[in-house]
């Protein structure tokens, strides 16, 4: 089987911080990543350590996301660099992986 060296990238965040459209944005149109997905948790906590979950009558939106995506790894050393910037630290996490060609 044919495959190619990527970077994976995992970016931590929260329903209720405004950073997602804006760097859904970015990754979209300045980045031209292959593509991104977001996860919506179902149940979470951070760094304040409260749990923040999902329940029925729970309507906060504070849930935990994720967002993944991944790319040549120069390219997602520089995407990362300047993630760097803009979300906490301990909040992004990468790793080598390998893509089917």
């Amino acid at each position: 089987m044919n495959s190619t060296e990527v970077t994976m990238v995992r970016v931590y965040l929260t329903e209720g911080e405004t950073q997602l459209k804006s760097l859904l944005k970015r990754l979209q149109k300045w980045e031209k990543l292959r593509g991104v997905t977001v996860f919506r948790g179902i149940a979470g906590y951070g760094d304040s350590g409260t749990i923040h979950d999902a329940g029925l009558i729970d309507l906060a939106l504070d849930l935990p996301l994720v967002l993944e995506f991944f790319d040549e790894p120069a390219k997602i050393e520089t995407i990362v660099a300047h993630l760097n910037e803009h979300i906490k630290p301990g909040h992004i996490v990468t790793w080598p992986a390998r893509v089917n060609a």
